[in-house]
């Protein structure tokens, strides 16, 4: 009977120290698996960096460190800051321009082949009925002006968790050798033989995917910038954030270059939409047929519907570093699934009696 007592105030006793461990925890989870796939995809150039500093651990950590507050938090703080005033100035032109006279069409348009015609008729039918379309925008001004402002505060508070995470990753790139020993000895404890394999299919997951996905997607938005500043498309930075989140999506980039180019026409500037296009065939969208084939090919792929998953998924879950978090998530659990098919008699074998 003392027995059985004594075993069951252990096993309270441990629940209650686990319950309290993750409500300590918990507000820094995000930061905590940021840090972890940041530190694991770019493990390589830590070490590369580590050697060139003879060796000194705390000093490149604190390189790397510096390094992804440069890459990362730098411009994501760029974005947050710019969010609401973009949105703010884009709301108003709207409405100055739903205050104004009838929309009429550019002079081109008329003379578009085969369709120029069929396009001013339609562009006359909407304008006729300019009233019941002006009320129906205005009506969804200031919702959207809420929604868009609350992405920007989402994109705020991830800011906090990004900076948190860089002081994470400071002490993982500095002791990430005691932790992956660490580790490896609780997953030998837990899979048996398998632990080793275990670890190395995670670290192999999660940096496939961080350079197939991420890679690509910052390739692609750095290139859009640089064609929204040169055609002096505004709000250049959260139209390049914009290209980043959809370039994880089917045919996404291509909704945001071609919305700046239709605007650049609509204002007149042929010329500079047809850059616009032209730069969004063969340099933004392009990039994703050369650059994600050889990125990805070098460790692992993620199947497009559970990236999709992923990015809204952790977004919704984690806030906007949710972005970087849930592919890699979900990626190690695809390939865990896989690992423990592959592997018939596993449950019996390392952890049967």
């Amino acid at each position: 009977m003392k027995q059985s007592l004594l075993h069951y105030a252990q096993l309270a006793a441990v629940v209650i120290v686990a319950v309290g461990c993750w409500q300590v925890l918990h507000p820094f989870i995000p930061a905590l698996l940021f840090a972890a796939v940041a530190c694991s995809s770019s493990w390589p150039l830590h070490r590369r960096i580590r050697a060139a500093l003879g060796g000194r651990p705390a000093l490149a950590a604190l390189a790397m460190t510096l390094l992804l507050v440069v890459l990362v938090i730098g411009p994501c703080t760029a974005l947050a800051l710019s969010l609401a005033d973009d949105v703010t100035a884009l709301v108003d032109t709207i409405k100055g321009l739903l205050d104004h006279g009838p929309f009429m069409p550019p002079d081109w348009l008329k003379d578009v082949p085969l369709v120029g015609d069929l396009l001013l008729a339609y562009w006359q039918r909407v304008a006729a009925s300019r009233e019941e379309v002006a009320a129906l925008v205005k009506s969804l001004m200031d919702p959207a002006r809420s929604l868009l402002l609350g992405t920007g505060k989402a994109v705020g508070a991830g800011l906090i968790q990004l900076t948190f995470a860089a002081f994470v990753a400071f002490f993982f790139y500095r002791d990430g050798e005691a932790l992956v020993g660490a580790a490896r000895r609780v997953l030998e404890k837990l899979a048996g033989h398998l632990g080793d394999e275990l670890l190395a299919t995670i670290d192999s997951t999660v940096t496939g995917v961080v350079h197939g996905i991420f890679g690509t997607a910052l390739a692609q938005a750095a290139v859009a910038i640089v064609g929204f500043l040169i055609a002096g498309v505004p709000g250049a930075l959260a139209l390049g954030a914009l290209t980043f989140l959809f370039s994880m999506v089917p045919v996404g980039p291509p909704l945001v270059w071609g919305g700046a180019a239709l605007w650049l026409a609509a204002q007149g500037e042929v010329g500079w939409a047809i850059f616009m296009v032209v730069w969004g065939l063969l340099a933004i969208s392009s990039i994703d047929n050369f650059i994600k084939p050889y990125l990805i090919s070098r460790s692992s792929s993620l199947p497009l519907l559970l990236i999709v998953f992923g990015v809204f998924g952790g977004i919704v879950a984690f806030g906007f570093i949710g972005i970087f978090i849930g592919p890699p998530m979900l990626a190690v659990g695809l390939t865990l699934v896989k690992l423990w098919s592959e592997q018939p008699g596993l449950i019996e074998t390392d952890i049967g009696p």
